[in-house]
């Protein structure tokens, strides 16, 4: 088990460039089995979760060449299904949630589609429902075995339907999207998730053939084709770590910029993190956070009640930069309430910052109030564990802005959604070691 030993208090200056979208590349590797014509990949973050990834297509028989740092391409022109009923294939898909998504493409191609139930942060239930349903409702035959929690399903042929999703979520939108480009006739999908990323999958699928319309609406209609191409393609930019990057800004009073950003795809946060008094500028495609050597002011509501900051679906706050959030108000002027409404284990790291002299108050699973120092009082460095991979970066933006030394433990987590993040935070100024 690794470990970060940071050095906090250190102002930092420089430009810092995000990497490609995480959540983007989950989607977008599982969509190569949808042809077996090649595929190019560009932009993809080097992390432990796409690396997985990545892995597990090779070992189902996907040609995988690296072309350049962050760019591969992809064949799937020899699929290996074997290996879905192999021991080897139920220990590599628990390692990973975004292994779900494999299950859509190879329904569709294939006719079969298997998963070992998928592992991932310990943020709370992840229910795999809305997957399953959409696949039924294509007309597939669900199996679930309880004794080694392994579920399939499997058609001789999906057949376009109308849907209403009982959740706009991401993974299972993205999931029945990929199962019904190859289905006969036509799927409507009603309270389908709109994120950047999944309007970047469905314009991806359209460039292999695919018929697929009200991209960026939650109506989605497919018109199912019998093949699909290859094509090219390139990763937006992850959100998650532009916030956290904003947020690291703020939280060390350091001038940074955060390049190529991809502005219009960014949805509220900026603006979200501007009602904490942080000051977001735009510079062409960039982000320019000048030091707040005064702090930042939390806005209260026009009637002067207190600010909430909640999650929802897109176009709604994202729940990923919640922690990110949560941390940066505990050294802002006034008062917020944060409201995690989609994951109700994911607060519970804010025993942590509470050991470092963080005024909060989680008044259940779901919702903590935060009191911010205004700078008066440092946060005090201490040793703590990471739980996951975004409550993880927000105990390390914690550390580096408090004083003295800090460790954090379980650094695995973090590195499964940040890209060589030590480096690229020294290259600015932290200090940080790997240990």
């Amino acid at each position: 088990m690794s470990t970060f030993v940071i050095e906090g208090g250190q102002p930092l200056k420089g430009s810092i460039k995000p990497q490609g979208a995480k959540n983007e590349a989950l989607q977008i590797l599982c969509a190569v089995l949808l042809t077996k014509e090649k595929i190019v990949i560009n932009n993809i973050p080097d992390i432990v979760d796409v690396n997985k990834l990545i892995s597990l297509l090779g070992k189902l028989g996907v040609k995988i060449e690296k072309l350049s740092q962050g760019s591969y391409s992809f064949q799937a022109d020899d699929i290996k299904l074997s290996y879905l009923e192999s021991p080897e294939f139920k220990e590599d898909g628990k390692g990973l949630r975004g292994s779900i998504m494999i299950v859509g493409p190879l329904l569709a191609r294939f006719g079969k589609g298997y998963i070992p139930k998928p592992g991932g942060d310990k943020i709370g239930r992840r229910r795999l429902d809305t997957h399953f349903e959409g696949f039924i409702n294509l007309g597939a035959k669900f199996r679930y075995r309880k004794e080694d929690q392994f579920y399939g399903v499997e058609a001789d042929r999906l057949k376009g339907a109308y849907m209403l999703l009982d959740e706009a979520s991401v993974t299972g939108t993205a999931n029945i999207v990929m199962a019904a480009v190859l289905a006969e006739g036509t799927t409507t999908i009603y309270n389908a998730a709109c994120e950047p990323y999944l309007q970047q999958l469905c314009k991806m699928l359209n460039r292999m053939g695919a018929k697929i319309s009200g991209i960026g609406s939650n109506l989605l209609k497919i018109e199912g084709v019998d093949e699909l191409h290859g094509t090219e393609h390139t990763m937006l930019p992850d959100m998650i770590e532009i916030g956290s990057w904003i947020g690291l800004a703020a939280m060390t009073r350091s001038e940074l910029t955060i390049s190529n950003v991809s502005w219009d795809d960014l949805g509220l946060i900026p603006n979200v993190f501007r009602k904490l008094g942080i000051t977001v500028e735009k510079d062409g495609d960039n982000i320019h956070i000048p030091k707040h050597n005064d702090g930042y002011e939390i806005q209260n509501y026009i009637d002067g009640s207190i600010l909430t900051i909640a999650d929802a679906p897109w176009p709604g706050f994202t729940p990923d930069l919640l922690s990110i959030i949560l941390v940066v108000a505990t050294q802002a002027r006034g008062s917020v309430l944060v409201h995690q409404k989609m994951f109700e284990s994911r607060l519970f790291f804010v025993d942590k910052l509470i050991d470092m002299g963080a005024k909060i108050i989680l008044c259940d699973p779901h919702r903590a109030t935060v009191i911010g120092h205004d700078f008066k009082s440092t946060l005090k460095a201490t040793t703590m564990t990471s739980p996951d991979i975004r409550a993880g970066v927000s105990l390390l933006i914690a550390a580096l802005s408090a004083k003295g030394t800090s460790t954090i433990h379980n650094i695995e987590q973090i590195d499964r959604g940040y890209e060589r993040i030590d480096e690229r935070l020294k290259a600015i100024g932290a200090k940080i070691q790997r240990v």
